[in-house]
């Protein structure tokens, strides 16, 4: 291809002609500067390889004034010192045929071909006339150098072959390059138009949020006020009652309290008569749910060995504002559904303690006859005091010694024996174990029962909660009562009627501290029954020593005798009376000890106290001279000081100084 371009442009017509004598190089130029915008592949190679391609360009150069002087016409008059180009146009041709024709009468008839050409002339810095001109010898071409130059470009034939198709390859890539960003630029332009599209959107969105917002502001709290969310609404109808279902059912009442206040008001308006209708039926759904809840709560209570402190605390306490809404919405209902859960837990609390006093009746008790008073025989059989196998306890204890029995008032052991340690206990106790653990577990019971009672009915007044309380315990406090009387009705055992006392007022002041004030009516119950036996008990001694001191014959005093028949004549020892006297009056002075003077032990020891000297006096005059009497009186008198020595409070003084009295006054006479 690049032979026959070289062929093409080294035709011998042409290379004789004497116009093309100018260099190429100066006419290269001005074809670029006249046509910028094109380019021809392979230009610079022709030139370099045809000796005469620069002679090729001539007609070219020569239209160029042509056209110019065409767009001058076209675009107007020609100016007044320009010549017609029409007329230089002519001049041209004319000259060029003229030179033609010389240039043929010139050329000689025998000039060939020359056999090779020179790709590379070296003109000298001259024109083609000029380097005509010069001698032969003078103008030297490198032959050896263009043959050099072919034979390179035969060799390198097919680098420029390869060459030409990367070009063309770039060509293609380059053309599918700019289809691509046509495309991407047409995308792109897609693009734009729809984020305009979207902005002019947005604008329109942030607007509307706007006025939602200021909408919102002004109607929100009261459509707030009016609403009630789905979730809460199915949460009452179909959700397990849960503490979210207390909390969906306080929602569901504030919402109420506040469309009820707005219809109060003159500000009602179409949107609450629309919501109130679904209101109401949501409220008589809720009540509907909490009366079955509580309803099975109060059947669980019924059930056979049930805890029912459990359910109070884990399924009634805990949702308490179910009681309360219930209250609020229908108080009829409500009340039924308290009268219910009384009446169980009058029976629940009824058959329990009946268990537990059954229990408690299977203790083993000290045995007490008439006998067990100051002026009783020590020497009588009690048939009633066996221990096991049916034969006589030899531990029987002493009724009228305190002992260990003050134990119980002063340990801080507040728990209750239960059922069955009692049915398993073989051990002999005072009436005071039974007492105490019955009215300790009723105390506990009544104390839980009524704080439960204050926490889960709070809608009702303290008044109301205290008779239902009452209403609850009042068969448990019938039953406590006939135990008592039970433990009281034959005993003669003083100290054990006393403890009991100390122990129904510490039960007192334990609900004081507590503030239930709903077993009140049952400790003085109590107390009725327990302080007439102890004075009837107190009667019952004063009664003995006076017994004892009107008979006064001889077989009988001597029968008292420490001796055991010896004569009260031989000896001044202390009486035996003197020491269950001192025991017993020691006993009860320390029982006593923070006693308030309204209470009936001061006037019993009055009286006994009272018995027990005319007792000694008229003892100390059985036989026997003065001196020996005296002697008698003084040391029964300073045993009792002795035994009560120990003691405090206020009967404990007045006692002591009683007893001193009289045995200074013995001091005195002898």
């Amino acid at each position: 291809m690049w032979l026959d371009r070289i062929a093409g442009h080294s035709t011998p017509d042409r290379g004789l002609s004497p116009i093309p004598q100018r260099s190429s190089s100066h006419l290269s130029p001005n074809r670029q500067n006249s046509r910028p915008g094109l380019s021809r592949p392979g230009s610079s190679l022709s030139a370099l390889v045809s000796p005469s391609a620069s002679t090729t360009s001539l007609p070219t150069v020569a239209r160029v004034p042509e056209e110019t002087t065409l767009k001058q016409n076209a675009t107007g008059t020609r100016p007044p010192n320009v010549a017609d180009p029409l007329e230089v146009l002519n001049g041209i041709i004319k000259k060029q045929n003229v030179e033609s024709n010389t240039e043929s009468s010139i050329r000689k008839p025998g000039l060939a071909k020359p056999d090779q050409l020179v790709e590379d002339i070296d003109f000298c810095g001259l024109s083609l006339e000029g380097f005509l001109q010069k001698p032969e010898s003078d103008r030297s071409v490198r032959s050896d150098v263009s043959a050099q130059t072919l034979q390179q470009f035969e060799e390198e034939r097919d680098k420029f072959q390869d060459l030409h198709n990367a070009i063309s390859g770039c060509d293609d890539v380059s053309k599918s390059v700019e289809l691509y960003l046509s495309d991407f630029r047409n995308e792109l332009g897609a693009v734009s138009a729809e984020i305009e599209s979207l902005q002019s959107r947005s604008v329109q969105l942030n607007a509307m949020l706007e006025n939602r917002r200021n909408v919102e502001q002004l109607l929100g709290p009261a459509v707030e006020e009016i609403s009630i969310s789905p979730a809460a609404v199915r949460m009452i109808a179909e959700g397990p009652i849960d503490e979210n279902w207390v909390k969906s059912l306080n929602e569901i009442e504030t919402r109420t309290a506040s469309i009820e206040a707005k219809i109060a008001s003159s500000s009602s308006t179409k949107a609450i008569d629309d919501v109130r209708p679904l209101l109401e039926d949501v409220k008589k759904k809720a009540v509907e749910r909490i009366r079955d809840y509580l309803v099975s709560q109060v059947r669980a209570l019924r059930s056979p060995n049930i805890n029912a402190q459990i359910i109070q605390q884990q399924r009634l306490v805990k949702y308490k504002d179910l009681y309360s809404y219930l209250s609020r919405a229908h108080s009829t209902l409500a009340s039924e559904i308290t009268q219910a859960y009384v009446n169980t837990m009058r029976w629940y609390y009824l058959s329990h303690f009946t268990r537990y006093h059954q229990a408690l009746a299977k203790i083993k008790l000290y045995p007490s006859d008439r006998n067990e008073v100051l002026g009783g025989d020590p020497h009588t059989q009690k048939s009633g005091n066996l221990g096991p196998g049916g034969r006589v306890n030899a531990a029987a204890h002493d009724p009228f010694s305190l002992g260990r029995r003050i134990d119980i008032l002063r340990t801080g052991n507040q728990m209750a024996i239960s059922s069955y340690l009692a049915e398993e206990d073989t051990s002999f106790h005072g009436i005071e174990i039974p007492f105490r653990n019955f009215n300790l577990a009723l105390l506990d019971n009544v104390s839980a029962e009524y704080s439960f009672m204050t926490e889960m009915f709070s809608t009702l007044s303290f008044q109301q909660i205290s008779r239902k309380a009452l209403e609850i315990f009042t068969p448990v406090f019938t039953l406590g009562q006939g135990l008592t009387k039970q433990l009281i009705e034959n005993t003669t055992d003083s100290l054990g009627v006393l403890m009991c006392v100390r122990l129904n007022q510490q039960a007192a002041f334990e609900l004081q501290r507590r503030r239930v004030p709903v077993a009140d009516s049952y400790i003085n119950g109590i107390n009725m029954h327990l302080w007439p036996r102890f004075q009837v008990i107190m009667d019952a001694h004063c009664e003995s020593l006076k017994r004892i001191g009107a008979n006064t014959s001889r077989s009988a005093v001597s029968a008292l005798s420490l001796a055991g028949g010896d004569d009260l004549n031989q000896s001044s020892a202390p009486h035996f009376l003197t020491q269950r006297f001192g025991q017993l009056l020691h006993g009860i002075l320390v029982l006593s000890s923070e006693a308030g003077d309204d209470e009936p032990v001061a006037n019993s020891l009055s009286r006994l106290t009272s018995e027990f000297d005319g007792l000694l006096a008229k003892l100390s005059r059985i036989g026997g001279d003065a001196k020996r009497r005296e002697r008698f009186l003084y040391n029964n008198y300073s045993l009792v000081l002795t035994i009560i020595s120990d003691t405090k409070g206020k009967l404990a003084t007045e006692q002591k100084q009683h007893f001193e009295e009289m045995l200074k006054s013995v001091g005195r006479r002898s």
